[in-house]
């Protein structure tokens, strides 16, 4: 009974994992807290991010980005802007096809932009794009010129380099001008011209001269043939020559004057341009060859024509 009761009495044996006492003059350690993942709160609010972003947005597109500031997308017009354009749409359906002199007056009386705009027709014609034979290509010798300086090349040799230059060409030569063109991508010229004698050197620019649409060939009266003046060439297409040619759709456009003009002159240009390509028709179309003949300016509605 003597032992148990003094075993009752002796205080407990202290734990083996309890901690010890600090030493006199230091603080315990105060345990760190843990923490947070930042793949944690990224992966959480990556959801968050994806259902905010819009439907048909494209991964690199900022959310608070207009639409009128898009690439490819213009600008929403103004409220006076559209009122202009609908008054000038429903003034143009009421009068319909007019005549060609009644065409430039209402083209004259919508005009709005500050600079001085280009008169352009456009015809749509009933041709097979298809066949090679249907193809409607040409130039024609505007009366009065189409309001702007023309800056043409010519690649001669010989004599004719004098009499081109004399005849107001800005640029003449052979060799000396394929070379420029190939080695610096020289492209200050409107027109090119070339004497028959020269396309076999010419023939060399067809991929620099081909797409841009400045490639001699005989088709739009740009290769001077032997007999053939190249003085008077020269001259036709720096007053005002123009070239046309039928698009995939079957339609030809040209510009053929400015704003400025008479609108007499205005109508001999246009008039001179129609039967040009009236005069061009190919023998294989059937039915319309002329569908619509439109009169438009550079900032301006089309007005259908009657001729």
């Amino acid at each position: 009974m003597a032992k148990k009761t003094e075993e009752a009495g002796t205080p407990a044996a202290a734990p083996a994992d309890a901690a010890k006492e600090p030493k006199e003059g230091k603080k315990p350690r105060e345990p760190k807290e843990p923490k947070a993942k930042p793949a944690a709160a990224a992966e959480g609010a990556a959801p968050a991010a994806t259902a905010a972003a819009p439907a048909g947005a494209q991964p690199g597109d900022s959310p608070n980005k207009k639409k009128g500031k898009q690439p490819g997308v213009s600008p929403r017009r103004g409220k006076k802007l559209r009122n202009h354009i609908k008054n000038q749409e429903q003034k143009i359906g009421k009068e319909g096809a007019v005549p060609i002199k009644k065409a430039i007056g209402l083209l004259k009386s919508m005009k709005r932009a500050k600079f001085d705009e280009t008169v352009e027709v456009h015809m749509s014609l009933g041709i097979d794009t298809t066949q090679s034979d249907q193809m409607v290509r040409g130039s024609v010798s505007l009366p009065h010129g189409i309001g702007k300086t023309v800056r043409v090349v010519v690649f001669c040799q010989g004599d004719n380099v004098g009499k081109a230059k004399e005849a107001g060409a800005d640029f003449a030569g052979g060799q000396d001008l394929v070379d420029k063109i190939q080695k610096e991508n020289w492209l200050d010229f409107d027109v090119a011209l070339a004497t028959q004698d020269m396309m076999g050197t010419a023939s060399r620019l067809g991929k620099v001269l081909g797409p841009r649409g400045l490639m001699p060939t005989p088709k739009a009266g740009t290769v001077v043939p032997a007999t053939a003046d190249i003085a008077a060439a020269v001259r036709e297409f720096k007053a005002g020559k123009v070239e046309y040619r039928s698009d995939k759709g079957g339609n030809v456009s040209a510009g053929v004057g400015k704003m400025s003009f008479d609108e007499d002159k205005l109508a001999a240009n246009v008039t001179a341009f129609v039967e040009q390509v009236r005069s061009v028709k190919p023998t294989g179309v059937k039915g319309n060859y002329i569908k619509a003949i439109t009169l438009s300016a550079t900032m301006s509605p089309g007005v259908p024509v009657s001729m």
